[in-house]
């Protein structure tokens, strides 16, 4: 069995990703169905050049979004009176659906409020690859109605004789219209129709379907019959005269609409031609297609006149193989702390051989923390560096394996400290905007340097303050670590007292803290990047956080400025120093305390859905409300707006499971439901992306409730029966499966097949790499002089130990690769063009028929 499993990334700078949906495929809907892609850094970054506004300032107030075919799933802030606004902002979001496009839109907000579309970029998923993580400046282009489609249709054409009263032979086409899928939405709304139309050099014949309401997949299931030949003693000339051979040159074309009762007519979502040659073979035709846009002109309108927009979109795609086929690499990497030395060890390896130690360890630490191996590794790994640094002043201050290690793992399981430490007290100072700015220079007309200094000052305090009395918070597997780097710093320079502080003081300020106090939105504490002058504030907060962090001894010269050198005064006092020792201590200890005896509410997820009523009261009104959702560890709850008294709890030990509701329950779109013991809650999230976001982290957060249900019912209780099964009574057992099961912890939701999937195709784009290391290894294993140039760039300790690892990585690297190749051929002889999973249009799968037919070709 092999998943595709895509991760995609974008950024522009705006970040964009798109990692599969635990488990699924992008490609292949196999065992685990997740949104493989992932567009990771890839938003959009800043526009140049757009058009000035028809009005006297010519500025104005845009804002770009991100569009999964015509899907919106984030939207970035506006940028005020400029044309050329920078964004700067990261998304990252698993996909989880089938996508033709990535699109990013710039749009203008008036004076009203209202927004109008300036231009758009379009990237085709095949396309992705090509602009993976690379900055690219792409023209806006125009956007028309006629070129915004999307959605497939089933369609099926049979040609057939028909014999007349007279016995004379004639030919009639019969069109089916069986149903579409992924239509999009318009303005809210989809009430599609399809014209059929049969068109010629001389003649064009349209019928039309009944409309469907309120769904985007519609079925039609309606047949049209067009008269395609005359008979043959027909002899009255009309636009309908056809001699035999002219049925070549018909086609039939679907056009889909949506229905709309506006004065501006029916939306065009779509179009399909399909010539009628089809049938040249068979008299019978049946396959799914894309619907394409039309062409109405705009080809002649002037490229480059909107302006321009840069992206950084990083895409990567995971084909993931069942867990079995990974049991000898990924044995092999788990074991790496107990190599000795561990230099020596697979995982090491890889950070060796890869172009940025970052790359190696992303998917390292994930695998070691899925199966709870990463505290081990990266004790071993870090006081293998201990032992190679010369001067306590520089250690762990390099990009090595063992920082980037420890970065990453801080990163997944200390986000949430994170935002519990720094969220509240960072959104204040957003809030209340005072100016800080200490620089002389930089002071603007009104501002006083005494005043500044103060708030600053009273900001650095509650920061200092919220961060030293967090250590009871601090995540056990960041503290493990910790503590591994502080009996390892102190065993290696035991003349130097305070190296046991500076070793853990090197990650939790200066690579964890005084980041995310610098780059808030990188971390989620805010939703955009700050403005210029919060900006600047963070900056000076940031800096400051991080000398006093440092413990150095000489806190002046930590400072280029003078201004910093002169506000630093104000935290020359002992009690800061042991502040920062005191804690420290606390998160490097080994046997503290459990974290569940001080377990407090943490903030999961919180936004706007809309939310059915869930008929608590007997005669109340079950409809629909926009309601502020907010999610703890402890409940889920609902309030009319953000702040306000919550309206409804639900205690999370309550949730008895947490599923996707069928579009058809109530005709609208991107719904789950909550379920709880006596009824189930139907909520509706913005768009697909928050859906599935909102689905697992409440199934997460559920997992390990006793009560949970193995099964559950797909569609909506209405109207005195449940939808799916038809069971009139409300409690009747679920006819459905429930979604398997997802880890349990929160912060380390990983899946360790898709993991070791990553670190092979690591390996296999650095095979060069691995067999010059092994060549190294032979060297020195015979020869004890002085080091060939091409291999020093490896360390390699114990060269016997290494080659033994090298081999078998190489072995397990060319398994994996030929199973790889093998499902590569079957897909390729079981894949059928105009299947629903690959409609006749599909550009992405057209590209894979050649690729697959060009490897075949040479392999024969």
């Amino acid at each position: 069995m092999w998943h595709s499993k895509a991760r995609p990334l974008w950024k522009v700078l705006l970040v964009c990703s798109f990692p599969r949906t635990w488990g699924s495929s992008l490609e292949d809907q196999c065992s685990r169905e997740s949104l493989p892609v992932s567009l990771g850094p890839s938003l959009p970054g800043e526009a140049k050049n757009l058009p000035s506004y028809p009005g006297p300032n010519k500025m104005r107030d845009c804002y770009c979004t991100v569009n999964l075919d015509q899907e919106e799933v984030f939207r970035t802030k506006i940028v005020e009176k400029s044309l050329c606004p920078f964004y700067g902002e990261d998304f990252y979001c698993e996909i989880p659906r089938r996508f033709r496009q990535l699109a990013f839109y710039i749009f203008d907000r008036d004076v009203f409020r209202r927004a109008s579309i300036i231009g758009k970029v379009a990237i085709q998923k095949e396309d992705l690859p090509k602009y993976h993580n690379r900055d690219t400046w792409f023209q806006l282009q125009h956007v028309d109605a006629d070129s915004e489609v999307q959605g497939k249709v089933h369609l099926e054409l049979r040609l057939n004789e028909v014999i007349t009263d007279t016995g004379i032979v004639c030919h009639k086409l019969a069109t089916r219209i069986l149903e579409c899928q992924g239509l999009p939405i318009v303005n809210g709304q989809c009430d599609p129709y399809a014209t059929v139309t049969l068109a010629g050099p001389y003649r064009s014949e349209a019928k039309k379907t009944k409309v469907k309401k309120k769904t985007n997949n519609p079925q039609f299931d309606e047949v049209f019959y067009f008269e395609v030949t005359r008979p043959s003693s027909y002899s009255r000339k009309s636009h309908f005269d056809f001699e035999e051979e002219d049925v070549d040159k018909l086609e039939i074309r679907v056009d889909l609409w949506n229905a709309s009762n506006l004065k501006f007519g029916d939306e065009f979502l779509g179009e399909l031609r399909v010539p009628l040659q089809v049938l040249r073979q068979s008299s019978s035709h049946k396959a799914w297609y894309f619907l394409q846009p039309r062409d109405n002109g705009s080809k002649n309108l002037k490229p480059g006149d909107l302006g321009s927009l840069r992206l950084n979109v990083v895409y990567t795609e995971d084909h993931v193989f069942s867990s079995d086929s990974y049991s000898p690499l990924r044995d092999l990497l788990l074991k790496s702390a107990d190599v000795e030395p561990v230099s020596a060890s697979a995982a090491h390896v890889l950070g060796e051989v890869c172009r940025e130690k970052q790359e190696a360890a992303i998917p390292l630490v994930r695998l070691f923390l899925h199966y709870g191996r990463v505290v081990p590794f990266i004790s071993a790994i870090a006081s293998a560096e201990v032992q190679r640094t010369q001067d306590p002043n520089t250690i762990f201050r390099g990009n090595s394996l063992t920082s980037k290690c420890i970065d990453e793992t801080m990163k997944l399981a200390g986000m949430q400290y994170l935002h519990v430490t720094l969220k509240p007290t960072i959104e204040e100072i957003c809030q209340s905007h005072k100016p800080c700015e200490i620089d002389p220079v930089k002071l603007k007309d009104g501002e006083s340097l005494e005043s500044n200094m103060e708030t600053l000052r009273q900001y650095v305090d509650r920061v200092f303050n919220v961060i030293t009395k967090s250590g009871v918070s601090c995540p056990t597997v960041m503290c493990d670590i910790f503590f591994s780097l502080r009996e390892a710093a102190a065993k290696r320079f035991q003349d130097d007292l305070d190296v046991r502080y500076t070793a853990v003081s090197s990650f939790i300020f200066l690579r964890f803290f005084a980041p995310a106090i610098l780059s808030p939105n990188l971390f989620q504490l805010t939703p955009h990047h700050t403005d210029p002058q919060t900006s600047r504030t963070l900056t000076l907060i940031s800096k400051t956080i991080q000398t006093l962090g440092s413990l150095s001894k000489s806190k002046s010269a930590s400072f280029k400025e003078s201004y910093m050198a002169t506000f630093y005064e104000f935290f020359n006092e002992q009690k800061y120093a042991d502040a920062v020792k005191n804690f420290l201590d606390l998160i490097s200890s080994s046997g503290r305390r459990d974290p569940k005896s001080v377990e407090q509410p943490l903030l999961l997820k919180e936004g706007f859905m809309i939310k059915r009523a869930q008929g608590r009261k007997r005669f109340g009104m079950k409809n629909f409300k926009k309601r502020w959702f907010r999610l703890t560890n402890h409940e889920f709850t609902y309030q009319r707006n953000k702040g306000d008294p919550p309206l409804c709890s639900i205690p999370i030990e309550n949730i008895l499971a947490v599923e996707p509701l069928e579009e058809e329950s109530f005709k609208m779109k991107n719904m789950f439901q909550v379920i709880q013991p006596e009824r189930a809650l139907y909520i509706q999230a913005n768009n697909c992306v928050e859906a599935k976001a909102w689905i697992d982290v409440l199934t997460k957060v559920s997992q390990c409730n006793q009560k949970r249900l193995t099964v559950y019912h797909p569609s909506a209780y209405l109207n005195g029966h449940w939808l799916c099964c038809r069971a009139s009574s409300d409690t009747a057992t679920g006819c459905s499966p429930c979604t398997s099961g997802l880890p349990a912890n929160i912060q380390l939701d990983i899946d360790g097949d898709r993991e070791t999937e990553r670190i092979y195709s690591l390996f296999n784009s650095y095979m060069s790499k691995l067999e010059k290391m092994q060549e190294a290894c032979g060297s020195r294993s015979v020869y004890d002089g002085p080091e060939q140039e091409e291999y020093s760039t490896f360390i390699i300790d114990d060269p016997q130990e290494t080659y033994k690892t090298l081999r078998q990585v190489i072995a397990g690297v060319g398994a994996l690769e030929q199973e790889h190749a093998q499902y590569k051929r079957d897909k390729f002889k079981r894949t059928k063009y105009g299947s629903q999973e690959h409609p006749i249009g599909d550009k992405s799968f057209q590209s894979y028929i050649r690729q697959q037919s060009e490897v075949s070709t040479h392999s024969m």
